[in-house]
């Protein structure tokens, strides 16, 4: 049976009524028409992505509306850790953990480790937002795993600094490029540390699956110690998407320049204005590259060349297994088609004919069609 699509509310609760954004000198009235086309579809990327943030005053049936991510695992009866972990860059990441599940309770035992890791623009969160038995983390933790959940820089649960403050400039100069040179190695080492486990299985949903491929084929160090990569709606080149979110990012990226900050800042699971600018500079590209900052002078300062490197997936060895939406206009069939061919350790792959982007974390059967499959890869490969 298909997974329910959702219906379009009838107003988006914290939002300027009527279709304004805020009043700036910097927008025309068309430029503010346009920008609100965008917020609209990021209001509905994040609020099925997450339920904190700006909508966090709406009523609401369900009381995990209103509850941090700790809270929410609670509520259902599991254990739940916090860490805050510091990256070689001074950010400071909220790591959430799930020991063992409701069923499997005995904490002394030691547990394969599940590294789950969220994709543009939502949090950790979306890996418990259903129900326990359609929730992944909670799936997972009950299987018998210990379950870790990483948050990426600049989304809700991430966004301190040793130094910086979350109001400045200098703390959102950061695309998925420093997210899969800082986020995700000091994210995975951490849980390495903590468990005592030589190796972890790591899945990704999005761009979770992209700063996946650059870490794994960039860095050994970290790649040697992931038994498998389970990649849910990859994301690696972008050539063929049909997503209106980047579309509308590349058609405006003066106007992002202007006051997207804000309105990300503001949002329940945001990003930075250059994670968004950068994705947008990949539309129509075969070639996943590190972000170009604009200038032969400011490339050469950050990556010791006039132009901005490319990444190279054919150098990651870790046994990966995909699963894609005919249907998903941001990881178009096409451009994972090609991904495909160019991983070298390929071993599994499915296409869920009605599937979309976010059918992976929310789709009514995605423990059918996927969580099972993955618990059962994993299984086999103790």
């Amino acid at each position: 049976m298909p997974a329910q699509k959702p219906g379009r509310p009838s107003s988006f609760p914290g939002v300027c009524p009527s279709g304004n954004l805020p009043e700036s000198p910097a927008l025309s009235h068309t430029a503010r028409s346009q920008m609100w086309c965008l917020f609209m579809v990021i209001y509905f990327m994040v609020s099925l992505g997450t339920t904190h943030g700006v909508f966090r005053s709406r009523r609401s049936i369900n009381p995990e509306a209103n509850m941090n991510i700790s809270q929410i695992i609670s509520y259902w009866g599991y254990p739940d850790e916090k860490y805050d972990i510091v990256t070689e860059d001074g950010y400071i990441l909220g790591l959430y953990r799930i020991p063992y599940g409701k069923t499997n309770n005995n904490n002394s035992a030691q547990r394969l480790v599940v590294y789950l890791q969220h994709g543009l623009l939502t949090s950790a969160s979306s890996w418990i937002s259903n129900l326990p038995n359609n929730s992944l983390g909670f799936v997972l933790a009950d299987a018998g795993y210990d379950v870790w959940m990483g948050n990426s820089r600049g989304s809700t649960w991430s966004r301190k600094h040793k130094y910086l403050k979350t109001n400045s400039k200098e703390f959102w100069a950061f695309s998925f490029d420093e997210m899969a040179k800082y986020d995700l190695p000091a994210s995975i080492d951490f849980v390495l540390k903590q468990t005592g486990q030589e190796e972890i299985f790591y899945i990704g949903h999005s761009q979770g699956t992209t700063i996946a491929f650059i870490a794994f084929s960039t860095f050994p160090k970290i790649a040697e110690r992931i038994k498998i990569f389970f990649a849910l709606a990859p994301v690696f080149s972008i050539k063929h998407t049909k997503c209106p979110l980047l579309k509308m990012a590349y058609k405006l990226k003066s106007i992002i320049k202007s006051r997207l900050d804000v309105y990300f800042s503001q949002n329940p699971a945001g990003t930075s204005v250059q994670n968004m600018v950068h994705w947008s500079q990949l539309l129509y590209s075969t070639n996943l590259k590190a972000f170009d900052w604009g200038s032969p002078d400011l490339n050469l300062v950050h990556f010791n060349q006039t132009t901005s490197p490319s990444y190279d997936v054919t150098n990651m060895e870790v046994p990966t297994a995909t699963w894609n939406g005919e249907r998903d206009l941001l990881a178009d069939p096409e451009d994972v088609e090609t991904l495909r061919s160019e991983i070298k350790n390929h071993f599994y792959h499915k296409t869920i004919s009605y599937y979309n982007h976010i059918d992976f974390l929310f789709g009514m059967d995605a423990y059918d069609q996927v969580y099972r499959e993955i618990i059962d890869i994993i299984q086999v490969n103790l």
